[in-house]
């Protein structure tokens, strides 16, 4: 699918690799469509890409994400591409943390998220003449952090789900396609991690969108930059040496 003249949804589009991909996709000549749960960040984007809408909306509530359906499609009925790109990533030691309220939190953002928004839109995208789904997981899904145990458990199931959707939308109109990050510099990536990142070299998040929108017009159904591809072959010959050294790569230096 080229990426021209296309009306695009991309969750989390306020920073990081989505305000990326609506940078580059406006640039390109498409419609885009953001959201974002910030208000600040909302603003932001409205200041800072002004071709860009946006709309604020929470992709862990299925609630808010229905709202978004409805809204999205009484003013954007071309809408063919959904890019499923929230996401969050916590620094969790599983041994202090006491009961469990929180310690999932990563599963409704990044793993029931994305399937809810895709079940969401479905039908729609089904009707339309060609439709594209671009499920944005991580390097983790295929060989775990261990410092971010929720966020890799999360992925992981992402990828899972979008190779299962993948295999069940084949003979439709719906493409879809899984972009695994490397660590990339964003927000996110330093966030919670400033000490364990600290020296650590990421793919600049333009470069990623880049080479993102290259695999999708390719047709690639795995987009796999950097080290993820490393990651991939990784995964299948040496999982657990290649988890070590990941953990190794990230303890903090005394």
């Amino acid at each position: 699918m080229k990426l021209n003249g296309k009306t695009i949804l991309i969750t989390g589009g306020t920073s990081g690799i989505g305000m990326e991909f609506a940078n580059q996709l406006s640039a390109a000549g498409n419609t885009v469509l953001v959201t974002g749960r910030g208000a600040e960040r909302i603003r932001k984007v409205r200041q800072t890409l002004q071709n860009v809408h946006v709309f604020q909306s929470d992709a862990s509530e299925p609630s808010e994400i229905a709202s978004l359906q409805r809204e999205v499609l009484s003013k954007f009925p071309a809408l063919s591409v959904i890019i499923n790109n929230a996401g969050i990533m916590r620094n969790l030691d599983l041994n202090k943390i006491e009961g469990g309220a929180d310690v999932a939190r990563e599963i409704a953002i990044d793993l029931s998220g994305p399937i809810l928004m895709t079940q969401q839109f479905l039908d729609h995208l089904l009707q339309q003449n060609e439709s594209l789904i671009v499920n944005v997981s991580s390097g983790f899904a295929l060989v775990p952090f261990s410092m971010s145990p929720i966020y890799s458990a999360a992925k992981a199931g992402l990828h899972a789900y979008t190779r299962c959707l993948r295999m069940q939308m084949k003979g439709t109109s719906v493409k879809v396609i899984e972009l695994i990050p490397p660590g990339t510099e964003t927000p996110m990536f330093r966030g919670e991690f400033a000490k364990e990142f600290k020296g650590q070299k990421a793919m600049d998040a333009k470069v990623l969108v880049k080479k993102a929108i290259a695999g999708i017009e390719a047709n690639q159904d795995e987009i796999r930059p950097g080290l993820a591809r490393v990651l991939g072959v990784m995964s299948r010959l040496a999982p657990d040496f290649m988890m070590a050294q990941i953990t190794k790569m990230s303890t903090p230096k005394p």
